[in-house]
């Protein structure tokens, strides 16, 4: 409940504080999450609704988030953008949904906020959740093979961890195959520090 506490004071801010990101970094890469997706979806960390402008058309969204006031901004982004999305505040480690609920399972930088210890729940948690053929596609960040724009993460990463409880190096991959998941392609989308995770059931 740490990270819920985190949200609860950052939420009215978090749009603002990473404004430069999502224009310069992360709104190009947010249509591509989606392709080639359908069915029922999950959103896992919906955040502030940053992603809804880019739900494929006709699915059946459900967005979740552990943060109530990041909901209650997600809940405004949908009244704004007219998302047709089910808005579900639940721990990622332990949601209420029935096995096999989704076609598919979509996260944006969640699991970069997610603890050591808490990896290997979520993820087994998303492989419960997802149907045995579904896609789960995990966006996160990596730490640079290239000197300088790793040396810029690291001072960086003090901020990123104080303001998000985030870091730039959970290797969420080195938990798969004890979720039962497969790594089935990573997908650089910005040089080398964003990446998408393409996992399957093993």
């Amino acid at each position: 409940m740490a990270k819920s506490a985190e949200y609860r004071s950052i939420a009215r801010l978090y749009d603002i504080l990473d404004l430069p990101f999502e224009y310069a970094r992360y709104r190009p890469l947010r249509p591509k999450i989606w392709i080639g997706l359908s069915g029922r979806i999950l959103d896992a960390g919906v955040g502030t609704g940053r992603n809804m402008a880019y739900y494929p058309d006709g699915a059946e969204m459900v967005g979740l988030d552990l943060s109530g006031p990041m909901l209650k901004r997600a809940a405004a982004c949908k009244r704004r953008t007219a998302t047709a999305v089910d808005l579900v505040e639940a721990d990622i480690t332990a949601t209420s949904f029935p096995d096999d609920s989704f076609d598919a399972v979509v996260s944006t930088f969640l699991f970069c906020v997610l603890a050591p210890e808490l990896q290997l729940p979520a993820l087994v948690e998303l492989a419960r959740i997802c149907k045995p053929d579904g896609e789960i596609r995990i966006l996160e960040y990596a730490i640079s093979a290239n000197p300088i724009r790793r040396a810029i993460m690291r001072l960086w990463a003090p901020w990123v961890r104080f303001a998000y409880g985030a870091a730039f190096d959970r290797n969420t991959e080195q938990y798969l195959p004890a979720a039962g998941l497969e790594l089935i392609e990573t997908r650089y989308l910005h040089s080398d520090i964003i990446k998408l995770l393409v996992i399957r059931h093993a």
